[in-house]
């Protein structure tokens, strides 16, 4: 009878160390698990930054902050990060030169410290961020303009970037910081709001200085242009030199947002939409297949816009890896003509929305689209 209870004693033992061991396993592997992607860090409510996730995911931000102050692109810092990754992340603060404003990096990110800062007033947070505007300020060129990697890169890195709204994304940044009445940075200091103010000055003058002139008359913006001349400039083979129907509409929308716009910002924005309305293609519709992408006529479709513009022509162009200018998408080979946004309707929105509303109320007796 004994050695029965023995027995069963021992078995009962077993039972609840392995329910208990796997109970613990689960709950490592639940803690291993990030309740959400970077994607969708800026997207949540006010209370969820003070929480333990939040400020998990804050360190692993200033973990991948490099010692230039900004971050890499492309990355989700939201994932958990074991030891290993930790000390892997240390070492790459010093000997990687890959911080960048490209696709969303460094402001994103700063952003992100900004609210769980707000929310938690744990001090390391506000470091980061303040370390990242420092970084901001003195990537910025003396002709108002940044590039798309600091430190400088040899190449296209280094021109003035507007590409996928790489600088319309600082000045959007830098402006909110320098507004004393707004909340979300309402921890950044006085001397920092000034100097914030004054590179978005330069940088609205960069803009207005960048505008492309043709015989004349001011169009739109290149996604790139030179640091030290302004003039338009190429980056990737089969980026040229060109007008830009994408970019070209996140920085009128920024234009649009300065309260008090003076004359030369009045007319930078006027001459951009005329040319939006100008250069609208009409008639065709881009279909879309699972490996390819073409133009097919149709009367009924909306207007559409090309990425790029030949300068003084506006004829829309194209490119494949070769760098030689087509002037149909059908003559690129396939793996370009389905691997890059070749047609927008970006400028739909702002013609039929964004320029209404802001003509009425800077611009009420010049309407450029009824002309």
């Amino acid at each position: 009878m004994q050695r029965k209870i023995g027995r069963w004693a021992v078995l009962t033992c077993l039972m609840l160390v392995v329910s208990l061991s796997g109970s613990l396993w689960g709950q490592h592997l639940a803690a291993q698990v990030p309740t959400i992607k970077w994607e969708n860090c800026l997207n949540q409510s006010f209370f969820w930054y003070k929480s333990e996730e939040a400020i998990r995911i804050a360190d692993n931000v200033l973990l991948y902050q490099r010692n230039t102050g900004g971050w890499p692109k492309n990355i989700d810092m939201a994932e958990v990060l074991d030891e290993l990754d930790k000390e892997d992340l240390l070492f790459l603060k010093d000997n990687r030169g890959d911080s960048t404003f490209d696709n969303g990096a460094t402001i994103t990110q700063m952003r992100y410290l900004a609210r769980v800062y707000m929310s938690t007033q744990l001090e390391r947070f506000k470091e980061g961020f303040i370390k990242g505007l420092e970084y901001i300020l003195e990537a910025q060129y003396d002709k108002g303009g940044w590039p798309q990697y600091y430190p400088l890169r040899s190449g296209y890195y280094s021109h003035i970037t507007f590409n996928d709204n790489a600088m319309v994304n600082i000045l959007t940044l830098l402006q909110e910081i320098a507004d004393p009445k707004n909340y979300n940075f309402a921890f950044v200091g006085e001397e920092y709001r000034k100097q914030a103010a004054e590179a978005v000055a330069k940088g609205i003058e960069c803009i207005l200085a960048c505008q492309i002139k043709v015989e004349g008359k001011l169009t739109a913006w290149c996604a790139q242009h030179y640091a030290d001349t302004l003039e338009p400039a190429p980056a990737r083979a089969y980026e040229h030199p060109s007008l830009s129907g994408w970019e070209s509409v996140g920085i009128v929308r920024f234009l649009m947002s300065l309260d008090q716009p003076s004359p030369e910002i009045i007319t930078s924005i006027q001459a951009a939409v005329a040319w939006f309305n100008e250069a609208k293609l009409t008639g065709i519709t881009v279909a879309k297949s699972s490996n390819d992408v073409v133009v097919i006529e149709n009367p009924n479709a909306p207007p559409i816009w090309a990425r790029f513009y030949e300068i003084g022509t506006n004829r829309p162009i194209f490119s494949g890896r070769d760098g030689i200018i087509k002037y149909s998408l059908a003559e690129i080979e396939r793996e370009r003509r389905t691997g890059y946004s070749w047609y927008t309707n970006a400028p739909a929105t702002l013609l039929s929305t964004d320029y209404p509303q802001w003509q009425q109320k800077w611009a009420p007796e010049n309407n450029v689209l009824n002309k």
